[in-house]
């Protein structure tokens, strides 16, 4: 019963304490927000030309992709082939324009690569790092959302070499036991 007739007691308290508060405000003054910092590069790996072209090389395995970048209509091109024609995988697709969708920049410029080396996927992923690169050397600005993508990290896993002993790398030739 006293614990309920302080909590009616309290109660008007409270809203009169409420009252005398202010959103934003602490003690009369206003609270500074803190500005956020865009996150830049400390090191660009794309170049940009006279012409005001960015360009961006990716690799991965044996693969290499030299990307050109310009403000254009959204037309990527792969060995002078369109992107639907050159990457029939979808994933393949999907990765090439992953840093266009990131930095929302899909429709808004040009891409045109010479890719050689490699397969189709390890071509992919190297023209992705390449779109990537290109894309930073352009805007500087645009690091935080490439660099949280994942994309301008070059993915260095290689093939291992043949041992000696072993059909492949760690592949063993079949066990005979007779």
């Amino acid at each position: 019963m006293e614990n309920e007739e302080q909590a009616v007691e309290a109660a008007p308290v409270a809203t009169e304490l409420a009252a005398d508060l202010t959103l934003g405000q602490a003690g009369g003054a206003p609270i500074a927000v803190a500005e956020i910092q865009p996150r830049l590069p400390q090191l660009v790996r794309g170049k940009i030309d006279k012409n005001g072209v960015a360009m961006g090389t990716g690799r991965r395995k044996k693969a290499v992709a030299r990307v050109r970048l310009k403000d254009g209509n959204g037309i990527v091109t792969i060995n002078g082939r369109p992107l639907a024609e050159y990457c029939v995988n979808e994933r393949d697709r999907n990765s090439v324009l992953a840093p266009l969708k990131a930095t929302e920049l899909v429709g808004k410029v040009d891409v045109s690569v010479l890719a050689h080396g490699g397969g189709p996927t390890g071509q992919a992923e190297a023209v992705m790092l390449g779109i990537a690169r290109a894309l930073q050397a352009k805007n500087p600005l645009l690091h935080g959302a490439l660099a949280d993508g994942g994309y301008l990290t070059r993915d260095s896993r290689m093939v291992e070499r043949k041992m000696y002993g072993h059909k492949k790398s760690r592949r063993s030739f079949q066990f005979s036991k007779r």
